[in-house]
């Protein structure tokens, strides 16, 4: 809106300069020029006026007149805020990020921290304390927040009264116990005697929406807080430079992906293996995205067309049929739509719940109450959309109704195989093709068998790149490193194998791989064996769990190195892990803990210790899943 002499108190000549000025402005400074006018009109000078802005608490004395207005209608808190975030694979720490940015934006003082490396002897001092954590596994915490999830449950925790707070939880709801870690950490906060001013948000696998609401609830309780007003969502949420794309930094994003062209695909599985892993080589041309070793791609797949043409069958709808899907989305035809944006998949609790008032069959409504609980668990377990439109029948549901229940479909993250030194404008991924058979019906993984039976060279594929700030190569490219990756848990190690090999350096490097056969499974073997042959590759053992009577594995092949490992950790050494998490890297944890125990003539207790002290060193670092 432009300012006029007949729709305002100013001259031409005040309009013209304020018509000049304020869409200059940003929010903070609108907010700022507000304030100090406030303070101009009761009486203060125009010094005064903005000392009164800029001090993080009223404390200075003002006039009478101006005292009335500056009179907070509640005690105000400290202008500080401090921000933990226990992260796996980079989203939480994306997202505590944007808030510290917003904040700062609005005057703030603020720490951001991952929960591993907070001083916790600061606690009891902090005003504002904001959390994000996702969970991890069965409802565990992620590795970096795990010090600081057992300290605030632990006898040591101080009483937090006067402490304000909120938490933003992320988790999945295919999983039983969905944002555990968040709801853990929002339940103990208030039991310490915090006050929470913003309630807990727990996101799904969709969690931009969500989290950018809560993000705005904050920003509007903290600014409350500090002022004494009430709060209100109307607080400028805007984001300055920080928060927006950085210079240079590529246009593509998780919610703007890059279609990537496929310049090449290859089974690195032999002849008669029963195993199909592709290594699959993307063109980032003209994307402007980079990477660094230890970070991921996020792949946006499509769904399996068989799969979709028998839901909207027995769903009894047209193909064509036009839906929206969702609130921001575009409009499209109804098969278009459960191929690419949907998932189909997998069933959740929440999923059934809202696909109840649509099912004219009683036991979907029975299944899902609370005494149900195991019975729920067990049919959700490995079926999908087309098993309860089947199992649940008849329906009153239209094409409209059925894709305002589901779920986006989320996008499936790698690990990046390749250096971005040695492939400019590629980047490399190692995908398994997962197949199986449960409930009379054969299935598959929506991506590994979207890549390897529909997905050909001069494809796209839609990608954007995932930072995992939680696993990264020593700063020093002369340190140690182990690295401990069977099956397709060996891609990011390629990446750091080929970093170093671009860099020239001549740090140690030791690689644990292990697979079912040697003949037919040995990924990348040709690789390590000229990396071996270069120097750029120090040490291999391998262990193959199906060419033996004993079955063999990765931790088996460190016990019985584990002089030698141990030596390496007293040299420095930092440790990688990557693959499954469930029983891999659940086992490889037991035996570093053995190995450290027995080289080391430590307790059970001193050895658990100094694992600890190398997580928190970042010397020990995990990718699993």
């Amino acid at each position: 809106m432009q300012l006029k002499v007949t729709n305002s108190p100013f001259t031409e000549a005040q309009a013209e300069l304020l018509n000049q000025l304020l869409p200059t402005l940003t929010d903070t400074q609108t907010q700022w020029l507000s304030g100090f006018l406030t303070f101009y009109r009761a009486g203060a000078g125009s010094s005064e006026a903005a000392a009164a802005i800029a001090a993080p608490v009223l404390e200075q004395a003002v006039t009478p007149e101006a005292a009335a207005v500056a009179v907070p209608a509640v005690p105000a808190a400290p202008r500080e805020a401090t921000i933990l975030f226990g992260s796996q694979t980079g989203n939480s720490q994306r997202l505590a990020g944007r808030l510290a940015d917003k904040l700062k934006d609005q005057g703030f003082e603020v720490t951001l921290s991952a929960m591993n490396a907070y001083k916790t002897n600061g606690l009891k001092k902090t005003a504002h304390l904001f959390i994000v954590a996702s969970t991890h596994g069965e409802g565990d915490p992620p590795d970096n927040a795990l010090t600081f999830y057992e300290f605030l449950h632990s006898k040591r925790a101080p009483k937090l009264d006067g402490m304000k707070f909120s938490v933003l939880a992320l988790g999945d709801t295919s999983y039983e116990f969905f944002c555990k870690t968040g709801q853990d950490f929002d339940k103990r906060l208030e039991e310490l005697g915090a006050e929470r001013i913003a309630d807990r948000v727990d996101c799904d696998v969709d969690f931009e929406g969500p989290a950018s609401e809560w993000l705005s609830q904050v920003l509007a309780a903290a600014n409350a807080s500090v002022t004494g007003a009430a709060a209100s969502a109307a607080v400028p949420a805007a984001a300055s430079a920080a928060t927006a794309a950085s210079a240079g930094e590529s246009q593509y994003s998780r919610s703007n992906p890059f279609q990537a062209e496929v310049i090449g695909t290859i089974n690195l599985n032999g002849r008669g293996s029963d195993r199909e892993t592709r290594h699959l080589e993307l063109s980032l041309e003209g994307s402007g995205l980079t990477y660094e070793p230890g970070d991921c791609v996020g792949v946006y797949p499509e769904n399996d067309p068989a799969l979709v043409d028998q839901i909207i069958s027995v769903l009894g709808a047209s193909p064509s049929e036009i839906v929206v899907p969702g609130k921001d989305g575009d409009e499209g035809t109804l098969r278009s739509a459960l191929l690419r944006q949907f998932e189909i998949t997998v069933l959740t609790k929440p999923l059934l719940e809202k696909a109840v008032p649509f099912s004219q069959n009683g036991k979907l409504a029975e299944l899902v109450k609370p005494e149900n609980k195991e019975e729920l668990k067990a049919y959700t377990y490995g079926r999908d959309l087309l098993d309860l439109l089947q199992d649940f029948g008849p329906w009153k549901l239209s094409a409209s109704d059925l894709v305002s229940i589901l779920r986006k479909i989320p996008p499936r993250l790698y690990s990046i195989a390749s250096s971005n030194k040695a492939h400019p404008d590629e980047v490399h991924l190692t995908i398994r093709k997962v197949e199986y058979e449960a409930h009379g019906r054969a299935r598959g993984g929506v991506c590994s068998v979207h890549v390897s039976e529909r997905l050909e060279e001069g494809g796209t594929l839609p990608i954007f790149i995932q930072q995992n700030p939680n696993f990264k190569m020593p700063a020093n490219p002369e340190t140690p490193i182990i690295m401990v990756g069977p099956g397709t848990g060996v891609a990011p190690f390629r990446a750091f194998l080929e970093e170093r090999e671009e860099l020239g350096t001549e740090g140690k490097t030791w690689l644990f791989y292990g697979d079912r056969h040697f003949v037919t499974d040995f990924l990348y073997q040709t690789d390590w064996q000229r990396m071996l042959k270069d120097g750029v590759l120090t040490k291999l053992d391998v262990a193959f769990s199906r060419d033996s009577k004993e079955k063999v594995y990765v931790q088996h092949r460190m016990l019985e190195q584990a002089k030698e490992l141990y030596a390496w950790l007293q040299e420095g050494a930092h440790v990688y892990v990557c693959g499954d998490e469930k029983h891999m890297a659940h086992d490889v944890h037991n035996a570093l803990l053995t190995i450290i125990q027995q080289e080391g003539a430590l307790d059970a207790e001193a050895a658990k210790a100094y694992l600890a002290d190398l997580q928190a060193q970042q010397r020990y670092q995990r990718d699993v899943y």
